[in-house]
């Protein structure tokens, strides 16, 4: 799946939330969305806890 599809549908996904269930609806939808998001970059490798909790914090760990 490319990621111009990936995007339309999170993009219906959130706009079907934001029609039926409200704007609280649509903000755990897109809340859900990244949790899914940085999870699957987890189990992918592409980025590791150590570096995400810095990021977190600001700091930068290539210097």
């Amino acid at each position: 799946m490319n990621l111009a599809l990936i995007g339309l549908v999170v993009g219906m996904a959130l706009g079907f939330a934001g029609y039926f269930g409200g704007f609280a609806a649509f903000l755990l939808v897109a809340a859900l969305g990244v949790v899914g998001f940085v999870a699957g970059r987890l189990l992918e490798g592409d980025i590791e806890l150590g570096e995400l909790g810095d990021l977190l914090r600001g700091r930068d760990r290539h210097r």
